[in-house]
């Protein structure tokens, strides 16, 4: 039970601090194995289960009370002349030398003892799991000191050498603006171990696998991540295999990279993990007015949902606290909805970034599972997951509220306009509701109502005519009762169409529609028929002028 106790007390593995990084130094197995030791005629006679203990240092003492002195790890030498004559002293012995962490006890038999050691020595021994070691030659233990002492040393060189390699690496992606991904990319690619980088709620923002099953990684991950908390920003938790370390700059940490690995990590792991940890910390300063790494995260699995989802998706999602099995699943379409200035002009990065910001903000608040990402360059998307007995239209209900309240206190202040699809229960139907989220809300720009937001039926022809836009037969529709008036415009610098526009958005009436378009009536009234001699139809019959709106409607779909 010694063994694991020591573990525990150098899981801290810090370059340059007062713990000693155990993985850099030789198990007592491997400074057994030295031609020196080897010519003495080693034997193992207790304690085998700590063979596997790192030796940092080599001492020869023939005092009893020499653990004072000892700082642990320590391959302790001795022939056993000065150690007491009774049980229970040398029981005091090896318990005190257990006590401070040695790694073994070598005994010569030349001088005290000719054959075997006392049983006292022997069952104290075991009962730590302290390695006990006879030699049954007499051996220079100056010889032995200087053996175990190159080992470790030439293990050190090699360690810094491989720690230098990291920091060149990881230099040279931290100049060159490597993302996160990268970043990732590299730790796995140089442990050999699967990585991953998390917020500080356990939420998981980006992983490698390292060639892993990614499910089993990221299973229950939250979970998992709760249960390990260290004091130290970079530690080893022994109980869980997991090498922590904090990311993030100037005090304001946002994150923890966590390095899965089952046996405590040699010095350039802790490296890899600290140097990636400083990478990422510098990319996220570099990149504060860019898309946060949450929202890079979510847009990335909103894109697969849009696409070909792949089958550690819902693993991921769940590693994010939006679970998608056994859900029920929404898609969800936010725009800028403002007619004061062009559309182009507010459907920018900027902008969308920061109602993407918003939205993810407003679902914390209204506490509603949902991936959020700017997909396209239209809109905010988002995939809200809730419980199956979940009430859908109160949930929309608040997060619309909420979603316009955040909206609003942003820098741009912008109105906007929230659509949603249909609820789905399957990961495969995403992509629909998504798909309908997102022409829903083309339509409503143009739909007159003040709604907290809208459904397919709330847009009516707007709605079905979005959803049809992409249709050929559509298009050549549009073309065939409107191209001869748009050739008009073009040739002649007319506004033919506008003024046909305002006509069918007033219902016919005249004088409402002059008053809309700015002109007299007289003057209103011979546009009208110009028309009608280009258009080759009458405006007094409510199945062309129908079909001039259809039209009319079709061509909007089509502007950005």
């Amino acid at each position: 039970m010694g063994t694991p106790r020591r573990r525990h007390a150098q899981r801290v593995p810090l370059f340059g601090s007062s713990h000693y990084v155990v993985s850099m130094y030789p198990t007592v197995a491997e400074a057994l194995a030295l031609p020196v030791i080897r010519r003495g005629r080693p034997r193992v006679i207790a304690g085998a289960a700590g063979m596997q203990r790192r030796v940092r240092w080599v001492h020869a003492a023939e005092v009893a009370d020499i653990a004072h002195l000892l700082r642990g790890g320590e391959l302790v030498l001795t022939t056993g002349i000065a150690l007491p004559e009774d049980p229970a002293g040398l029981t005091r012995y090896v318990d005190d030398l257990a006590a401070v962490g040695a790694s073994g006890l070598v005994v010569e038999l030349v001088r005290r003892w000719a054959d075997e050691v006392p049983g006292a020595l022997v069952a104290t021994a075991e009962k730590h799991g302290l390695p006990l070691v006879t030699l049954a030659r007499e051996t220079r233990f100056v010889s032995v000191t200087e053996a175990v002492v190159a080992l470790i040393v030439d293990a050190q060189l090699a360690e810094l050498r491989a720690a230098e390699q990291v920091h060149e690496t990881f230099t040279a992606l931290t100049v060159a603006g490597a993302e996160p991904a990268e970043v990732l990319r590299e730790v796995a690619r140089t442990s050999g171990l699967p990585v991953v980088l998390e917020t500080l709620g356990h939420e998981v923002l980006a992983y490698d696998a390292a060639g892993q099953d990614p499910t089993a990684l990221l299973t229950e991950w939250g979970a998992r991540s709760q249960a390990v908390s260290l004091p130290e920003r970079t530690a080893y938790h022994e109980g869980s295999g997991w090498l922590v370390t904090v990311v993030g700059a100037r005090g304001a940490d946002w994150g923890r990279l966590v390095i899965v690995s089952p046996d405590p990590p040699p010095h350039r792991h802790v490296v890899v993990a600290e140097r990636a940890a400083s990478a990422l910390a510098v990319h996220r300063l570099v990149a504060r007015d860019r898309e946060s790494l949450e929202r890079q995260t979510h847009r990335t699995l909103l894109t697969q949902l849009l696409g070909r989802p792949p089958q550690d998706l819902p693993a991921r999602a769940a590693a994010l606290g939006v679970p998608l099995d056994r859900r029920q699943l929404v898609g969800v379409a936010i725009r800028p909805g403002t007619a004061s200035a062009p559309a182009q002009a507010l459907a920018t990065q900027e902008v969308l970034r920061d109602l993407a910001e918003a939205t993810a903000l407003a679902t914390r608040r209204v506490t509603v599972p949902a991936l959020v990402g700017v997909v396209d360059d239209t809109s905010v998307r988002a995939l809200l997951s809730l419980p199956p007995a979940a009430g859908m239209d109160g949930v929309l209900r608040r997060l619309a509220r909420e979603v316009h309240r955040t909206a609003a206190a942003t820098q741009h202040a912008l109105p906007v306009v929230i659509a949603v699809g249909t609820t789905v229960s399957s990961t495969a139907d995403v992509r629909r509701s998504l798909g309908e989220a997102a022409h829903i809300a083309g339509a409503a720009l143009r739909s007159p109502g003040n709604r907290l937001y809208h459904r397919l039926d709330d847009v009516r022809l707007r709605g079905l005519l979005h959803l049809l836009r992409e249709d050929e037969r559509v298009r050549a529709f549009a073309d065939r009762e409107l191209g001869a008036l748009i050739n008009r415009d073009v040739n002649q610098g007319s506004r033919l169409v506008e003024l046909l526009r305002c006509y069918c958005e007033n219902g016919g009436n005249k004088s409402a529609a002059a008053a809309a378009a700015h002109l007299s009536r007289t003057a209103y009234y011979q546009q009208l028929s110009r028309i009608e001699q280009v258009l080759g139809v009458s405006l007094e019959d409510p199945e062309s002028v129908l079909s001039l709106y259809v039209a009319l409607l079709v061509q909007e779909m089509g502007e950005p």
